[in-house]
């Protein structure tokens, strides 16, 4: 005797699904899968997105000093500047704000590029490899742009930065900002700047002038942390202006989101292990070294 088939193990091709499903409920009808060289959003939503990511890290970090401020704070405007640069709690608070608002950041690039879920997110953003750039070749990337990065820091100086004082205000506030640059920071950027605005900004105004329209937003939202070291500011623009050529050249994000990570990520192990390292070293010797390292390690990834 017969029997009946399950509909669930049929072949979606088959006569017999059909029939199966002519009386049942209506299949949901797969996301729009959208070509990440040619996205449906608009200049002015990536625009908007881009401003919202700075906005809500301002927003946050704002926030933090209120609410903190008014427990601790006691002075006049003279001494805030002090307050906030000095006080360790409110200096790793500032550097937590950046969680929620990267968070909500994603929430939404999330809206824009799925228009709140009718289009699939990851397609998308091009999260793929490309034949061109595969993983190692990312990997081997970053570490070349990471050491021609402190060649640059080597030759401008080591002028002391915002980010070195937070760095230098406790292990907390240091080993907070690692987590942050491996964890979170890599992939809001990357979604941002590279996913959202620059197909935006490429459809709009052409390859070339999309590339250094991200470049500039990139390194400017940058600047304020790394000023007045020319030479990290150099670095941060390179770095930049390496991700965009990458998702130019390959129409994908992943690779530029791998470059990212083990840039932060090589960077966030250096602050980890700093405390460990000798201290008669100077920062030009230990970069030295790093560099000396790394010279070795990239022709093995390349």
């Amino acid at each position: 005797m017969e029997t009946s088939k399950d509909p669930t193990t049929l072949s979606p091709f088959s006569a017999e699904s059909y029939a199966s499903l002519e009386h049942g409920p209506t299949p949901q009808p797969p996301s729009i899968i959208v070509d990440p060289n040619n996205p449906p959003w608009g200049l002015l939503a990536a625009i908007l997105t881009w401003i919202g990511s700075v906005v809500l890290l301002l927003v946050m970090n704002m926030v933090v000093v209120v609410f903190y401020g008014l427990f601790k704070f006691r002075g006049g405007r003279e001494a805030l500047e002090q307050f906030l640069t000095t006080d360790k709690t409110v200096i790793l608070l500032l550097i937590l704000s950046a969680i929620p608002a990267h968070l909500l950041t994603l929430g939404v690039a999330w809206a824009v590029i799925t228009h709140f879920g009718k289009r699939t997110f990851w397609s998308a953003l091009g999260w793929t490899w490309s034949k061109r750039v595969g993983f190692w070749t990312s990997v081997g990337l970053a570490v070349a742009l990471y050491v021609v990065g402190i060649v640059l820091i080597m030759l401008f100086g080591q002028q002391k930065t915002s980010l070195d004082q937070v760095v230098a205000s406790s292990r907390a506030a240091a080993l907070s900002l690692a987590f942050l640059a491996v964890f979170t920071a890599p992939l809001v950027e990357e979604v941002v700047y590279r996913g959202i605005l620059y197909p935006a900004l490429q459809r709009r105004v052409g390859m070339h002038w999309a590339i250094v329209g991200v470049l500039v937003l990139f390194t400017l939202v940058h600047v304020p942390q790394y000023w007045p070291n020319f030479g990290v500011i150099g670095a941060v623009g390179l770095l930049s202006l390496s991700l965009t050529l990458v998702r130019a050249y390959t129409g994908r994000l992943l690779p530029c989101f791998v470059m990212h990570l083990v840039f932060n990520g090589i960077q966030s192990v250096l602050i980890i292990i700093q405390p460990y390292l000798p201290p008669s070293l100077t920062g030009e010797e230990q970069a030295a070294a790093v560099v000396k390292l790394f010279s070795q390690v990239i022709p093995m990834l390349i």
